[in-house]
């Protein structure tokens, strides 16, 4: 009777046991399991503390992810295309040489994001450059794909499904690290030409005059509107001493710094030989040799200069390719002054001169201007020119000066199909002779 019952106990002994070690495989195996995603987690956070602990670069912050990545045993095969540009570029790979990554050609529909959830590769049909990957897993940021990450070498689907949130959290980190850096770039790029833009403009207000002459003898009146926030135009007015007069407006090729800086050496280099003494058909060449000599004939300035006498009521000048000033007299007849030279600073010699000089009758308008006045468009293309400004000044020829000018920008804003947009700076310098 005890035989029989302890016959009948050993069967179900085995079964508990062999119940007990299944469960405690079962534990161990739950247990490697959260050691691993314990383990995938502080790599994670450790990248994720590595690639925001300090200014990394670009390249620096994908070599990173790929240290990373080599330390990894189920990672056998492995590239990541990363959208730079508006293009996908290879950027790590492991298993073959990033060269060799590079030339592996996305379908069209990878390169339009149409892959959003993890894929088998096969199922794309990429052709045989792929067959070492099993897997293509889509980085999204803002439901966009910001890359693709390829994985091959898998042992299994245990490694298949463990692998892929792995991944694209690593992936995701590194992404966000890169857009980070990339913003960070662009603020110290933004900061850079914002402060150029600031010394340019400090550069430019020091080269015009702050009072301009309003004497028995003449008056004058300056308009400046800059189509950037650094304009390439300059005007100038110039007591060369107690009867004699400079006025001067001129045209950089070119905007910003560099373009501010060859008219600030324009600027002394006048300067210097009007107090020199120097007359114009001295002048006119020595700045065509210093703008030369300073931009290597890569930047040239149209410009046109005039010294008024007072006394003698003559004015001598040189127009260097610029637009030809209009001198209005009290009976209304018009002469553009056109006399000078080509523009300067395109070649170490100018190829001829020749000073014009023209008598001032009184009550006599002369009006001094850039190109962003006359090339103004309307509708139907039409040009406002240099037709439209004589019309202008024909009616409106004895309106105070500040006046004249406001009518000018009045009328060519109302001619323009760009409602005040214009395509260049528009500078204005008028002069009415009494």
């Amino acid at each position: 009777m005890a035989s029989a019952q302890i016959s009948s106990a050993e069967p179900l002994a085995e079964s508990l046991a062999s119940l007990i070690a299944a469960h405690n495989e079962q534990v161990k195996q739950l247990r490697r399991q959260l050691l691993l995603k314990q383990f995938e987690l502080d790599t994670v956070l450790g990248v994720a503390h590595d690639m925001t602990a300090r200014d990394h670069t670009i390249d620096e912050l994908y070599h990173m992810l790929r240290l990373t990545l080599q330390g990894q045993r189920n990672v056998v095969q492995l590239v990541m295309f990363a959208l730079e540009d508006g293009e996908f570029r290879a950027r790590v790979a492991l298993g073959c040489d990033l060269t060799e990554a590079e030339k592996l050609t996305l379908s069209d529909h990878l390169i339009q994001g149409g892959v959003t959830e993890p894929q088998a590769v096969e199922d794309l049909q990429l052709g045989p450059a792929w067959d070492r990957y099993e897997l293509v897993i889509p980085i999204l940021r803002q439901e966009q794909v910001s890359a693709y990450v390829f994985v091959g070498g898998l042992r299994s689907d245990f490694d298949r499904q463990q692998l892929i949130p792995f991944l694209a959290s690593l992936a995701n980190t590194l992404i966000g690290a890169v857009e980070n850096r990339r913003l960070q770039v662009q603020r110290v790029a933004d900061a850079a030409v914002r402060k150029e833009i600031e010394i340019a403009q400090e550069v430019q207000a020091m080269l015009f005059p702050r009072n301009l002459p309003n004497d028995s003898h003449l008056a004058i009146e300056r308009t400046y509107v800059p189509h950037t926030e650094i304009g390439g135009d300059y005007y100038d007015v110039v007591e060369v001493d107690a009867h004699r007069l400079l006025l001067c407006v001129a045209d950089v090729s070119g905007k910003g710094v560099p373009a501010s800086l060859l008219m600030s050496n324009f600027q002394a280099g006048l300067r210097t030989l009007l107090r020199q003494g120097v007359e114009m058909a001295t002048i006119v060449p020595e700045l065509n040799h210093l703008l030369f000599r300073n931009s290597g004939g890569e930047k040239f300035i149209t410009a046109f200069l005039g010294i008024y006498d007072r006394r003698t009521r003559a004015l001598q000048y040189v127009n260097a390719g610029h637009n030809d000033p209009l001198l209005i007299t009290d009976d209304g007849a018009v002469q553009a002054l056109k006399h000078g030279t080509v523009m300067l600073g395109i070649m170490e010699e100018l190829p001829m001169l020749r000073v014009g000089e023209v008598h001032i009758s009184p009550r006599s308008l002369l009006l001094l201007y850039t190109d962003g006045l006359t090339e103004v468009f309307d509708e139907e293309s039409n040009e406002f020119g240099e037709e439209g400004v004589l019309a202008v000044l024909q009616r409106n020829r004895y309106l105070p000066l500040p006046r004249l000018h406001r009518e000018l920008m009045r009328t060519i804003d109302a001619f323009s199909v760009d409602n005040s947009q214009f395509a260049d700076d528009v500078t204005i310098l008028s002069c009415r002779f009494k």
